[in-house]
């Protein structure tokens, strides 16, 4: 009866910290960003974690993630080519979603 309530407690936990990720992002990022990309799935593009999770680790995740949304490409993930800033992100829009996403790693 306990591991039950464990598993329910465990999977509330999981629920609730993907609707509060959710709730963080940016108010653009489902016009500029959410088109492609989802936080916990993969969509046209990666999803921020697998992004944020490639970078993890990395001191300057967030400047590398920036710069990629600059340039554009397929950087590597063999899922089509995003186009540079995305769907026309300002440069400070840019700059705070590399930061969210590579604080997902966290």
């Amino acid at each position: 009866m306990k591991s039950g309530n464990l598993v329910m407690f465990a999977l509330a936990g999981l629920i609730l910290s993907g609707a509060v990720m959710a709730a963080d992002l940016p108010d653009y990022e489902k016009k500029k960003c959410g088109t492609c990309h989802a936080v916990n799935k993969k969509g046209i593009g990666p999803s921020y974690m697998e992004i944020a999770n490639k970078y993890k680790g990395d001191s300057d995740a967030a400047g590398k993630i920036a710069a990629n949304i600059t340039k554009g490409g397929a950087l590597g993930w063999n899922m089509g080519k995003m186009p540079p800033k995305g769907i026309g992100a300002k440069p400070d829009q840019i700059k705070e979603m590399a930061e969210y996403i590579a604080g997902l790693a966290k």
